[in-house]
């Protein structure tokens, strides 16, 4: 018998991506013949684009398959310059950019970073399902704000002033929102900024990943944008997985003060030593490149989105906010909790509720308790039109089978 053990009390307290861990099983159905609709992922349904592909060929074949600065290539960091000022009149230099495997290595690195035992970080539920088991691995504690649908999914001012304690190290944030598709306007960002300029010591984290996929008229607007005065201590959190279908080429990027990426990039150097060079010349080919496909892509996630709304609206017993940006449906579903399946078994939570909806609907969903509120489930609409309207029916007659 081995007495070994291999997991560490900190990461035995955090959990394996709820909304994977779904995506599998979802996947394991249908390698057995399954017909199972998948609206697990957050993952857009089409090919990255045809420009952005060869640029990486091209890199391939010249060679350039060697390791770079761990803070990447000077002609990426330069794409992301350029993007930051053309898109949304943010100005930074190089060295306050930093490049990772994702965005979710740059979240990874900066808590690794910056956070020192019991260091407070605020995210306002429902928040992205990683971001909490990022805080508390690396010795923080999240502070957890709820702001359910009845708040349009956002954190107050007031509920904001609240939270903050001396221990309060950052305030974490999405927008465009995973998963309930909230988009903080710029007068709600600069009510948001007005309490934090009170709390000086408080840095900020704006996850702006999903920044080009709004689906109404709420305009985005970046928070260094909003509250120029906090600029200096905001970490903007963005990447090329969303709006170019890039996810599995794994790239993300963040511009902040350059104290703070010279943190980030200092772990870089030591954990995956560099971004893939590939993916970086596919990464600048994006950005500096014809924004043709974010047009086009945009516009058929509005068409879904309303799909989806207009769909499960129709559904008795969900509880429906459409979508401002992202691509994803967050229902309220306390209207099926403590109902009871055919098998007889009782429905007693949101995680119940997901999981009869794949087994009975063959729709896979993520329950809003990864999400850290209940009762919800989350619909990602990244998925073809008839794919969303077979999903739809199959989960109201699902749905109508609970008594």
């Amino acid at each position: 018998m081995n007495m070994i053990k291999f997991e560490s009390a900190r990461v035995a307290s955090i959990k394996s991506s709820p909304s994977m861990a779904v995506s599998m099983a979802a996947k394991a159905m249908r390698a057995q013949g399954e017909s199972v609709i998948d609206l697990s992922l957050g993952e857009p349904d089409f090919e990255t684009p045809d420009h952005v592909v060869e640029a990486a060929v091209e890199a391939m074949r010249k060679g350039l398959t060697r390791y770079t600065a761990p803070d990447g290539l000077p002609e990426l960091r330069q794409a992301i310059v350029a993007k930051f000022k053309r898109e949304n009149g943010l100005h930074y230099a190089q060295d306050e950019i930093s490049i990772g495997n994702g965005a979710k290595q740059i979240l990874f690195n900066a808590f690794l970073g910056t956070l020192e035992p019991g260091d407070e970080v605020i995210v306002p539920a429902p928040y992205w399902v990683s971001y909490t088991d990022l805080v508390i691995l690396h010795g923080g504690t999240a502070k957890i704000v709820q702001c359910g649908v009845e708040d349009a999914f956002k954190i107050t001012p007031e509920r904001l002033e609240a939270a903050i304690t001396p221990r309060t190290r950052w305030f974490l944030f999405n927008s465009p929102s995973n998963p309930t598709g909230a988009i903080y306007t710029a007068d709600e960002l600069k009510a948001l900024g007005e309490v934090l300029a009170r709390h000086p010591r408080v840095a900020i984290m704006s996850d702006e990943i999903y920044e080009h996929i709004v689906c109404a008229n709420v305009p985005f607007t970046s928070f260094a944008i909003a509250c120029p005065d906090l600029k200096e201590r905001t970490l903007i959190i963005n990447g090329v997985s969303k709006a170019y279908a890039m996810t599995g080429w794994r790239l993300g990027y963040a511009a902040g003060p350059k104290d703070l990426t010279k943190v980030l990039n200092k772990l870089q150097s030591q954990s995956t030593t560099c971004p893939s060079s590939i993916t970086q010349y596919a990464a600048a080919a994006a950005l500096n490149g014809p924004q043709d496909f974010v047009t086009t892509a945009v516009a058929e996630y509005k068409a879904r989105g309303a799909l989806v709304a207009r769909g499960f609206s129709a559904i008795p017993g969900l509880e429906i906010r459409a979508p401002e940006g992202a691509f994803y449906l967050f229902p309220k579903c306390s209207g099926y909790i403590g109902r009871t399946a055919p098998d007889g078994s009782r429905i007693a939570n949101d995680t119940e509720l997901a999981s009869y909806l794949l087994k009975e609907g063959k729709v896979a969903t993520v329950p809003g308790a990864a999400f850290g509120v209940e009762p919800y489930i989350r619909l990602s609409f990244a998925t073809s039109r008839d794919n969303l309207s077979i999903a739809i029916e199959r989960t109201a007659d699902a749905l109508a089978k609970l008594r």
